[in-house]
């Protein structure tokens, strides 16, 4: 399809889709969202969403970012509008978490919008199609930006499997990725967040990197592994965590996940419900953790920054904290497309 007259495509106010979407149950919304991304002509979204991001490269772990702001997992887990999630300006768009297997996660309702505190709760359990269908999706894509895949275990592998499902899932994505990201920091997964720590940790960081350096011979491409981290770790076990990723041989840590932590959300009912949190309440928990590892870490491996971003200082105050990039979810589902735009230049800007 032609590129349309930029003249002739009016930038839609987000305020209007917001109100829109709003109406609609939390998850409902969201799988709207997904339909129109991926059938909307990627030119009509780029126009439309008036969400321009500067060209600001970015180079780490041998791969060039367009610019330094992603797409953080969880919205679109199955690859099903990655060209649409491309036009709105993002650097690098993350999809998953994948699993080996199809599953449903958790009953619904599962998602929950605190409107007042621009915060988000989840429990879906990594709902996915599993991962042949993504790889699918993957080999039928435009885009060819960096693209991360993030990857998880099914709910019933025994924990003393869960190394088998994370190598399942990287055999399978690593010819039609540019990073895999390693979810062990999940809330909503029984005994998931058990693999940040101590031996389990150590023993599922050695197996991905061995069958990385196979992979590599079979492909010629070294293929950069990031483990994504929980906000809620302590001081101490920040400190392990980064060893362990330093040790063998990991190529960036994201930082965080959504938290448990209901810190200042005592009077409002939604906080009651289990699941993870994010959006602006994670800012300064995530943050800090951030800051915590760019101690630890120095140059060692770059931080991918997550958590609480809904503005371009948001950004910025990652960067501060220690962050080489971030990524948005939440953000998006208050502030809309011009906050990727806003971030890129405010980041570029500081």
């Amino acid at each position: 399809m032609t590129e349309p007259n930029a003249a002739a495509v009016v930038p839609i106010p987000y305020g209007c889709v917001r109100r829109a979407l709003f109406l609609l149950e939390a998850e409902r919304a969201h799988k709207t969202t997904i339909r129109v991304l991926r059938r909307v002509p990627a030119p009509w979204l780029r126009y439309a969403s008036g969400s321009a991001a500067p060209s600001a490269p970015v180079q780490l772990m041998g791969l060039r970012f367009a610019n330094p702001v992603g797409l953080a997992a969880g919205f679109d887990k199955n690859g099903e509008c990655i060209d649409g999630l491309a036009a709105l300006g993002f650097g690098f768009i993350e999809v998953g978490t994948v699993t080996p297997r199809a599953q449903a996660g958790n009953p619904r309702p599962r998602v929950f919008r605190l409107v007042r505190q621009q915060a988000v709760i989840n429990r879906l359990g990594f709902n996915n199609k599993g991962v042949d269908y993504l790889v699918s999706r993957l080999r039928r894509r435009h885009y060819r930006g960096v693209l991360g895949v993030n990857i998880g275990k099914n709910a019933d592998t025994p924990m003393g499997n869960a190394l088998d499902d994370y190598l399942i899932c990287l055999r399978k994505v690593y010819g039609h990725a540019s990073y895999v990201a390693v979810n062990i920091s999940s809330p909503n997964t029984r005994g998931l967040r058990e693999l940040q720590q101590g031996p389990a940790l150590g023993k599922l960081l050695a197996g991905l990197n061995a069958e990385r350096e196979r992979l590599c011979d079979r492909y010629g491409r070294r293929m950069p592994l990031a483990i994504k981290i929980a906000p809620d770790l302590r001081d101490d076990e920040i400190g392990a965590v980064a060893d362990a990723l330093v040790s063998n041989g990991m190529d960036a840590v994201i930082a965080t996940n959504t938290t448990l932590s209901r810190d200042g959300l005592e009077a409002e009912p939604l906080a009651r419900e289990q699941g993870g949190l994010s959006g602006a309440p994670l800012m300064e928990r995530a943050t800090r953790v951030t800051a915590g590892l760019a101690r630890v870490l120095g140059d060692a491996i770059p931080i991918i920054g997550v958590g609480g971003i809904l503005s371009g200082r948001d950004a910025c105050r990652k960067r501060e904290a220690g962050a080489h990039l971030v990524q948005l979810y939440s953000g998006l589902i208050y502030r809309g497309p011009a906050l990727i735009g806003e971030c890129a230049r405010d980041w570029v800007a500081s």
